[in-house]
């Protein structure tokens, strides 16, 4: 039986969640909160949105999403075009590489992968800037960056762990 219309409105509203949830992040992201430094160090949040969908549904997030988030991250926080598009694409490929290893493994085992590949993603960035501006950019903000990233995601993982339970179970 073919499915009807709206039905098919619905999922394809429903698959379309976690890309509008990670450009959600991005437009988070881009506030200005009026603290002097914080942009600089402010959590990479449409990082932790590409990750953990990678990990959990790769289907739902693919690498022209991730180059659109990243094109437009680049936009709003100012960075040379690419940059970010660049690091969002390694993020969901390192995902997507380890994704066996992280499917099913506990919170914390997931958290640490997001960790270890957060590090080379801001790592990343830093070489990229550094060789963008012809200098080498100081580390200390990607530092504290890279652990305000950490720190929110258990939080922003959460969030979408219930979203998918709610919203994204295969009919």
């Amino acid at each position: 039986m073919k499915p009807s219309f709206w039905h098919r409105v619905d999922r394809f509203a429903r698959d379309l969640t976690p890309f509008a949830l990670t450009l959600m992040l991005l437009v988070i992201n881009a506030i200005p909160f009026h603290i002097p430094g914080f942009a600089q160090v402010a959590p990479l949040l449409p990082l932790i949105g590409i990750y953990f969908w990678a990990v959990y549904r790769p289907d739902l997030m693919p690498a022209a999403a991730v180059f659109l988030i990243g094109i437009l991250h680049d936009f709003l926080s100012g960075l040379p075009v690419g940059v970010s598009a660049l690091i969002f694409l390694v993020v969901l490929g390192a995902a997507l590489a380890q994704r066996s290893f992280f499917f099913g493994k506990s919170f914390i085992i997931v958290w640490l992968g997001f960790m270890m590949v957060a590090g080379g993603a801001l790592t990343l960035e830093w070489f990229l800037l550094s060789i963008f501006v012809g200098d080498l950019v100081h580390a200390r903000s990607a530092i504290y960056q890279f652990g305000l990233t950490a720190a929110v995601f258990p939080f922003l993982a959460w969030l979408f762990t219930r979203w998918q339970l709610a919203f994204l179970q295969v009919d």
